[in-house]
């Protein structure tokens, strides 16, 4: 367990206690920053072994490659902007960096900042490349931070991030031997042979999502339209596709519903990508000129991807085609005030697409959705159970995505070894209304 030097690391102390409450054997690390907030003696005194802070001057003399290879899981909480920095950079500063880097363990960071670090772009192209490296994220949430100010950038609560490490510890195989396709990005409808018909979408959801079931184990294939502006996730195989109808090729071909294609042997199909409605019907050959005045654009509509899936394997009725694979949707909302919630334009489109899950989000919120790093997201299923999922990275929200299609996925008996009936904790049943 590595401690960094934030105001969060008052919280290493409780986590400790309940990892080691929960049977694990806990090796702390301290960074000279860390030790400014927390003492050494208070976590020496709740760990399995006492503190150790560093890379020179110890009786084992590669203490870095000790700890590295020993380790089943290594959590860092908090995780500050330097730790995720130097990581990402390969830099092995003090005993933390180098044991991150001597470990072929999972790791689990915790990041706790304020929100101008958390959404500066240098700490968002770390976590995007740790995250395509493999490393996991729990958090940060939205709450107080130091000083007194609120926003993104809390650190989980132990509570959480126990429960995060006790799932990855569990959960590092569970899909092994699935097969999963995932769909990212938004299309690009040609107008002419430079200007296109499009969206604001990142494609950062799609791609975490692909990076979470690589990690747990599922053979991942990743339909993307931005495959040139994001790394694919380390074991993803990509393919990539421009227009809706490209999309909707790639799809079927890996569900063996196109023509001539093989028969499909894929488990599950994550829909985030943001497919185009509609494209121009006459794309220009050529590149449009201002002296020709303005163009009348003639726009037709795009195929439905996911509804065109979800009536191939004939969706119907709870728990949806045991022989199919599980159908997880996106839906982008704009929720007005006195308008239907957010649940509900979620349950709207879990009927009319004939999925299996609905993950839907307001885009017109704050921070939510396309081209930021976090999402705020309602989880819907045909049983009636919903999961909400506060505002959160999107790594984050990928883990709770997989957490609802993996339960789905359990009960239709797909998974290997004994499926976790209580997995995931969050995504009950609604409670019933008082009469």
């Amino acid at each position: 367990m590595g401690v960094t030097g934030g105001i969060a690391a008052y919280k290493a102390a409780e986590i400790c206690r309940r990892l080691v409450d929960a049977g694990a054997i806990v090796s702390p690390v301290m960074t000279t920053a860390a030790r400014r907030f927390l003492g050494e003696a208070t976590l020496s005194a709740l760990a399995s072994e006492p503190v150790r802070t560093k890379l020179w001057g110890s009786a084992e003399p590669i203490p870095h490659t000790l700890l590295g290879q020993r380790a089943d899981l290594v959590v860092v909480a908090p995780a500050t902007a330097r730790i995720l920095g130097v990581y990402a950079a390969g830099i092995s500063s003090d005993l933390l960096s180098a044991t991150l880097l001597a470990t072929r363990a999972p790791v689990l960071m915790c990041p706790a900042m304020h929100t101008e670090m958390w959404e500066n772009p240098a700490v968002a192209d770390n976590v995007a490349t740790l995250t395509r490296r493999g490393v996991r994220f729990v958090g940060p949430g939205v709450g107080r931070l130091a000083g007194g100010d609120l926003g993104a950038g809390r650190m989980a609560e132990p509570d959480e991030i126990v429960r995060a490490a006790a799932r990855l510890l569990g959960a590092s195989s569970c899909l092994e031997g699935l097969s999963a396709v995932v769909t990212a990005g938004g299309t690009r409808e040609p107008i002419d042979p430079v200007r296109y018909v499009g969206n604001r979408s990142s494609g950062r959801q799609g791609y975490a999502i692909a990076a979470e079931l690589a990690a747990r184990g599922a053979a991942v294939r990743l339909i993307t339209t931005v495959a040139s502006t994001l790394e694919a996730p380390r074991g993803v195989d990509t393919v990539e596709v421009e227009t809706a109808l490209e999309m909707l090729a790639a799809v079927e071909a890996e569900l063996g519903l196109g023509v001539g294609s093989a028969p499909g042997g894929t488990d599950l199909l994550v829909m985030t990508a943001a497919v185009a409605d509609f494209r121009p019907a006459r794309p220009a050959g050529e590149k449009m000129k201002k002296a020709q005045g303005i163009p009348a654009l003639e726009l037709v509509a795009n195929p439905d991807i996911l509804a065109r899936v979800g009536a191939a394997f004939k969706r119907g009725g709870p728990g949806g085609s045991p022989t199919g694979p599980v159908l997880v949707g996106f839906a982008a909302e704009t929720v007005r005030p006195g308008g239907p919630a957010l649940v509900d334009l979620a349950r709207g489109k879990l009927e009319a697409k004939g999925a299996d899950l609905i993950v839907a989000n307001d885009v017109s919120l704050p921070s939510v959705g396309f081209g930021h790093a976090t999402n705020a997201v309602v989880i819907v299923d045909r049983a009636g159970r919903v999961a909400e999922v506060p505002l959160s990275s999107k790594e984050a929200v990928a883990a709770a995505v997989v957490d609802a299609a993996q339960a789905l996925l359990a009960e239709r008996g797909r998974l290997c070894g004994r499926p976790d009936r209580d997995f995931p904790r969050d995504f009950a049943p609604p409670r019933k209304k008082d009469n």
